[in-house]
């Protein structure tokens, strides 16, 4: 499975929404606080793309030399649709400081040095030393999977729904949860796969999620597609 370091750093680096929660900006409107980008550095140090009249930049340049704390919150939601679609969420908190000069006029940089994080998501919930965050890579699948789960869902559905087959004692639950199985989560070491009733409003009890584990990690999208191709393979047999 992927370490909780990878997968907060997974977070931070995918298409995920993320607010920087800065004192003093509890009355903004939370879209005011939303990078336009991020991106992590070399000494896993995190970098915030805000227009320049932002809250958190106001407040970073108005903390000068003095260490301003501040919490980065991705919250990572389900791109197909299923019940209980938040998959996880992130926390990295540490100081932030401006990093002007860096990007095109009428935005700013910042810089978010991480002091500590934690994830709580289908894994559970861990918490991450900065040092392993630094260290993590972020999953390969990362930039491609909401359309991977989406051409799953769209374009395979009765394979998917087919991988019931492999699960053993779980098999009947997974055939009698209805016509629905929805491609959850995606990463190079395995699918996650929500089966559950057919219908709006199906009690969430009524659901359970099962993990197909790859033979080996994928490094990439043509790995991905033979990985899949085995997995559909060995639940037609």
């Amino acid at each position: 499975m992927p370490s909780a370091a990878e997968r907060t750093r997974t977070l931070v680096q995918s298409t995920c929404s993320a607010v920087l929660l800065v004192p003093g900006a509890a009355a903004t409107r939370p879209d005011q606080l939303m990078p336009e980008a991020r991106s992590v550095g070399p000494d896993g140090e995190v970098f915030l793309v805000f227009p320049a009249d932002s809250p958190a930049v106001r407040a970073a340049t108005h903390a000068q030399d003095d260490e301003l704390p501040a919490v980065l919150e991705l919250t990572d939601v389900a791109p197909v649709s299923v019940p209980s679609r938040i998959r996880g969420r992130a926390w990295i908190s540490g100081w932030v400081t401006c990093v002007p000069g860096v990007t095109e006029p009428g935005r700013m940089m910042v810089r978010l040095e991480v002091g500590e994080a934690s994830v709580d998501d289908l894994w559970g919930a861990e918490d991450v030393e900065p040092e392993e965050f630094t260290r993590a890579k972020p999953d390969p699948l990362v930039g491609h999977e909401a359309e991977l789960l989406q051409h799953l869902h769209a374009g395979h559905g009765d394979q998917v729904l087919g991988l019931y087959a492999l699960l053993g004692e779980r098999a009947e639950d997974a055939r009698r949860a209805g016509d629905r199985a929805v491609p959850l989560a995606l990463d190079r070491f395995g699918l996650r796969v929500r089966f559950t009733r057919a219908g709006s409003g199906a009690p969430t009890d009524r659901s359970f999620d099962a993990r197909f584990e790859f033979p080996d990690p994928v490094r990439d999208v043509v790995g991905l597609r033979r990985a899949m191709h085995r997995l559909f393979e060995a639940a037609g047999e």
